[in-house]
C-alpha cells in the first residue's frame, strides 16, 4: 500500500518554495528535490500585476482627484511610489502561483503533430 500524501494547494506551494531570489526559480525544490527546468511562466504574471496593479492606482488617483482636488505634484507624490510598491509587491505571489498552477494541471508547450505518422 502506498503512502497517502495530502494535496498541496498551488497558491501554498507557489508561494513558499520556488524561488532563489525575488523572482528567480530556484534549480529545483530542496524539501522533495522536482527539477524546475520544465517551468516557463512567460509574461503571465507581469500582465496580471499590470492590470490588477493599474486598476488599483488609477482608480485611487480618481477618487482622490473627484474628493480632494490636489495639485499634480501630491498625484505625482502619491501615485509614483504607489505604483511600484502594488506591482513589485504583487508580482513575485502572481510569478509562484502561476508556477505552480502550472504544474498541478501539467500545463506544457504546443506540440504539432503529423497526420503522416512522421
Amino acid at each position: 500500500m502506498e503512502p497517502y500524501y495530502s494535496p498541496v494547494s498551488p497558491i501554498v506551494a507557489g508561494l513558499s518554495k520556488l524561488f532563489k531570489g525575488f523572482l528567480q526559480l530556484a534549480p529545483e525544490c530542496d524539501a522533495c528535490g522536482l527539477d524546475y527546468s520544465f517551468i516557463d511562466a512567460g509574461d503571465g504574471p507581469a500582465v496580471f500585476v499590470i492590470l490588477i496593479g493599474g486598476f488599483l492606482v488609477v482608480a485611487l488617483a480618481f477618487w482622490v482627484e473627484v474628493t480632494f482636488e490636489p495639485p499634480l505634484w501630491v498625484h505625482a507624490l502619491l501615485w509614483i511610489p504607489g505604483i511600484l510598491i502594488v506591482t513589485l509587491g504583487l508580482l513575485r505571489p502572481f510569478k509562484g502561483v502561476l508556477v505552480a498552477m502550472q504544474y498541478a494541471n501539467r500545463a506544457s508547450e504546443g506540440r504539432l503533430e503529423s497526420h503522416d505518422g512522421e
